[in-house]
Order: C-alpha cells, then sequence, then structure tokens
C-alpha cells in the first residue's frame, strides 16, 4: 500500500485523498496553532508559494495532541491561519498523531521508519516522493527554510 492509497479529511469537510497529489512530491507537516513553533506558518507558505508551480504540495495537518496547542474547530483554524500566516496550501481536518488514535498515515510512517521517526512535537515534517514513497523525515526544529529540507525537496522533485 503506497501513501497515496490514505486519505484525510479536508479542513472545510470534503474528502482529501492523497490520490490527489500523485506524481507530486508532498511536504506532510503535523501543525498547532498555539505552539513555540507556529511562526513556521510562514515558511510552510514559503515553501508552497516557492515549490507549488514545480510540483511540491505543502499539507498541513492539524493536530491537538501535543500540549493540547491546537484545541480550536476546523473553522478558527483555518481562519488563524489564514489571517496570521496568509496560509493558502491544503489544510485537513485535525487528526490524532500519537498512539491508538493515530491516523493511518503516521501508524505508516512508524511502521517504516520505527518509532524514533513518530512525531515528537507539531511541526514535524515528512516528504513523499512523487510516487507517494517516504523521502525523508525531519523534527520541529528543523524549520522550512532549511538547507537540508530545500535539498531533500529538490532531489524529490528532480526525481520521475
Amino acid at each position: 500500500m503506497s501513501f497515496h492509497d490514505m486519505s484525510f479529511t479536508a479542513i472545510d469537510g470534503g474528502p482529501l485523498p492523497l490520490s490527489n497529489f500523485r506524481g507530486k512530491a508532498v511536504l506532510v507537516v503535523n501543525t498547532a496553532s498555539a505552539c513555540g513553533f507556529t511562526p513556521q506558518y510562514a515558511g510552510l507558505q514559503k515553501l508552497w508559494t516557492d515549490y507549488k508551480d514545480r510540483d511540491l504540495v505543502v499539507l498541513g495537518v492539524p493536530s491537538n495532541d501535543f500540549g493540547a496547542q491546537e484545541q480550536g474547530d476546523e473553522a478558527q483554524i483555518r481562519t488563524f491561519c489564514q489571517r496570521n500566516y496568509g496560509v493558502d496550501f491544503p489544510l485537513t481536518a485535525k487528526v490524532g498523531i500519537l498512539g491508538t488514535k493515530a491516523h493511518e498515515f503516521y501508524r505508516r510512517v512508524v511502521t517504516e521508519l520505527g518509532e524514533d521517526a513518530a512525531p515528537r512535537w507539531n511541526f514535524h515534517k515528512y516528504l513523499l516522493d512523487r510516487g507517494g514513497e517516504l523521502a525523508g523525515a525531519w523534527p520541529s526544529k528543523i524549520v522550512p527554510s532549511s538547507r537540508e529540507l530545500a535539498e531533500a525537496i529538490e532531489a524529490a522533485l528532480a526525481r520521475p
């Protein structure tokens, strides 16, 4: 099973299958509105703006699992992101990231990469290549503008 076989619910309530992004690289980031890393939304928006025409999708995945830092509902999250950071990249509805309530995406990451690759906090990043396979994982402290992340994105986009 490829990551493209998985689906989220969009922040507006509609289906958001990862198969919509087949042939594109996807940066999946678990997010929260009241976290010390929340300003990374600005960098994620810049990545989206800079790379969307080259087939990178930034996908924000709100979760309240770390420090209860995403307590709002989907409408509040969307408004917060748009108003404060100009976010127009796709966002999912809130999901579980940890334990038995973890979304299938996060359970699969742990299955493939091991427990050490599970998110430890908000703004953990996973890159899927154009074929829907994991191409990398970065902890919260790696900012969207980091050279390390840019190089991985460029490499993922260079692959067919």
